[in-house]
């Protein structure tokens, strides 16, 4: 009622899901250009980053006014984000990826499914 976010099923409840995926994607592509722009020197890239990070923004906006609480959506927003950083770093940008960074990417993983179960409740 009145806008206030819920943790209801439904097709606004799937949409806020979509829109916060998309939001972890544009900030994903955000902080990887981060990382290429060399300090922002590199207008391309910076321009990149700029663009990424408004798209995330106004879609975590958009994904907290359809259906999901605040607690749960960032999250599962700078979780996910974090760890797909994490592993990208390691992949494409000769990052190393530690056991103890491994243990620490599994231990957001699970603190995301227990706040979304939590938040099922």
């Amino acid at each position: 009622m009145g806008g206030t976010p819920t943790t209801s099923s439904g097709e606004g409840f799937t949409m806020a899901w979509l829109l916060l995926a998309f939001a972890i994607a544009a900030e994903v592509i955000a902080t990887t250009a981060l990382k290429l722009s060399d300090g922002l020197a590199h207008l391309g890239w910076s321009t990149v980053v700029a663009v990424g990070y408004l798209i995330s923004f106004v879609l975590l906006a958009r994904a907290l006014k359809t259906q999901l609480e605040v607690g749960t959506a960032y999250a599962v927003w700078s979780g996910a984000g974090t760890a797909a950083i994490a592993l990208i770093g390691a992949a494409f940008l000769g990052e190393t990826l530690t056991p103890l960074k491994i243990g620490g990417i599994l231990l957001i993983i699970g603190g995301v499914i227990v706040l979304n179960l939590a938040a099922a409740h």
